[in-house]
């Protein structure tokens, strides 16, 4: 298939990378619809990318997550493929984070991302991609994100047994061990400030090699 006419679903296209990836995959040929949090931003987003559908969703609301797909699917007349890329950062010892920070972390990191997916299953058309941000974190935690971690990790294993299970339905679920980028996301931190992280990768590129590229591979299998 090739992304040229594929039917795509962007969530967190107001980020960072989700905007990349959509303007990326839009430049390709893809057939986009957006979602993401913050209404303004995403009306921009959407204009600029040629007036693209759009959904405000909020990841506290793990049923409005789940029906993104599905409503993506009906408006572009069916769906080829996810992209998920969205999060928050949080920062702290094991004993300065709270339990109500701990949880916000693990809901806007991990429950919501799965609802969104678990939402697309039955959507997807055969063949389907879903490609899920996790980030490098997965393969280094470090001290003082423990609990940020520990969401991007329960994401990451949630994924690979996912994508065991729908692969006897053609699907192909992508996990995106982002690295570390300058975007400015670990300075919006949740909780706690983020420590030096020293330079990140470029952005743009990191978009395309990390998450564009595997979905256009995944999409011509």
């Amino acid at each position: 298939m090739g992304v040229v006419g594929a039917r795509v679903l962007v969530v967190g296209a107001t980020g960072a990378i989700g905007g990349l990836a959509a303007g990326q995959l839009a430049g390709r040929g893809g057939v986009i619809a957006l979602a993401g949090r913050d209404r303004d931003r995403l009306e921009e987003r959407a204009s600029e990318l040629g007036g693209r559908p759009r959904r405000v969703f909020e990841a506290y609301d793990l049923d409005g997550c789940a029906r993104l797909a599905p409503w993506a699917g009906g408006i572009l007349g069916g769906l080829d493929a996810l992209v998920v890329a969205f999060g928050v950062a949080g920062f702290g010892s094991v004993t300065a984070v709270s339990d109500a920070s701990a949880e916000h972390l693990l809901t806007v990191n991990a429950l919501a991302p799965m609802a969104v997916v678990r939402g697309s299953l039955g959507v997807l058309s055969p063949g389907g991609v879903v490609a899920v941000v996790t980030g490098e974190i997965v393969d280094r935690p470090a001290r003082g994100m423990a609990d940020y971690a520990a969401a991007k990790s329960a994401l990451a294993a949630w994924l690979g047994v996912a994508g065991r299970e729908v692969r006897r339905d053609g699907l192909t679920v992508l996990d995106v061990r982002m690295p570390h980028l300058d975007t400015g996301f670990a300075a919006r931190a949740a909780v706690g400030v983020a420590p030096a992280l020293g330079p990140g990768a470029d952005p743009a590129e990191a978009v395309r090699e990390h998450l564009v590229l595997p979905v256009l591979d995944a999409l011509k299998r």
